[in-house]
């Protein structure tokens, strides 16, 4: 899931489907102007917003507090990391990865 629509859909789709839970990443829900900040969306379910450390689009540590949040480290709003960063760009989707992993073992259904 990636996008603006995609951030509301796994919540609201997903709830009248038997879904458990939900990966997403934010969209740019600032809004005309640039005003606003990311908002996490949803029904309910438990949710992972998977989010690139310097997206312009919005931070992780923008979201409200208890939101579940993985940073992707130097990682823009399509996790691209920069050549002159401390991590290689096979380095944050290897993380990406494994915070997702983690997070999904950590659920209990």
């Amino acid at each position: 899931m990636a996008g603006r629509r995609a951030e509301a859909r796994p919540g609201a789709e997903g709830a009248g489907r038997g879904v458990d839970a939900t990966v997403g990443r934010a969209g740019d829900t600032r809004g005309a102007g640039g005003r606003g900040r990311p908002k996490r969306r949803g029904a309910g379910l438990p949710a992972l917003v998977v989010q690139g450390g310097r997206d312009p689009f919005g931070r992780p540590e923008e979201f409200p507090p208890g939101t579940d949040v993985a940073e992707v480290p130097y990682g823009d709003h399509g996790f691209a990391v920069p050549k002159s960063a401390d991590v290689s760009q096979d380095d944050a989707m290897t993380f990406l990865t494994g915070a997702v992993v983690r997070w999904l073992d950590g659920l209990s259904f």
